[in-house]
């Protein structure tokens, strides 16, 4: 990603689940490298924290609420960061969760948690982003911070409905690179699955 982010020094990046872990990380690089970004996540205490030791780099960071597993929410801040901030050039979907439970004993609310924020979420920040992009014909990247769980069944335990989100997550990458190809639209679509 480093590599190709010169030309979108100044330009607007979103990133969801930004508050901690890899989506901390990745806000991090790309506000040293130029990029204005949006920090989504439901504890935007943290991001506000993070965009105050981020202060003196090249980028910025602009913290947002957002709970994605509201999509009135996700397209409210959709919509308040075009407004705001500017077009979409980058979105990475990071935010996901893994909620400890199984299917022998499961809880059905843990599911649909992790359902709603690892697979929706990801659908309706992608379809938000690629409306702006293909509006404004911006040649953009959405990345989705997939697993290797994605990929392969470990036998780990209560990872099962975690697993089948990832397995989502690379499933709909395929088929959003069919569509974007399909309809000859310039955006780049990238699964990454952390080990």
């Amino acid at each position: 990603m480093i590599l190709n982010l010169e030309r979108f020094i100044g330009k607007v990046a979103i990133v969801t689940g930004a508050s901690v872990g890899i989506g901390h990380a990745i806000v991090t690089e790309l506000v040293k490298h130029g990029v204005i970004v949006a920090g989504l996540a439901r504890r935007v205490e943290l991001i506000e924290q993070h965009a105050k030791v981020l202060e003196d780099e090249p980028g910025k960071l602009y913290p947002f609420k957002c709970d994605m597993t509201l999509e009135e929410e996700i397209v409210s801040t959709f919509n308040t960061i075009l407004s705001e901030l500017g077009d979409i050039y980058i979105l990475v979907n990071n935010a996901g969760l893994c909620l400890s439970t199984d299917l022998i004993n499961g809880d059905t609310q843990k599911w649909k948690t992790c359902l709603d924020t690892n697979i929706l979420g990801l659908c309706i920040a992608t379809r938000e982003a690629a409306k702006n992009m293909i509006a404004k014909e911006i040649r953009g990247h959405i990345i989705h911070i997939n697993s290797i769980v994605g990929h392969e069944q470990l036998p780990i335990p209560n990872l099962n409905v975690y697993t089948a989100t990832k397995h989502a997550v690379t499933g709909l990458t395929g088929t959003l690179i069919n569509d974007l190809a399909r309809e000859n639209i310039p955006i780049k679509d990238t699964s990454i699955s952390p080990g």
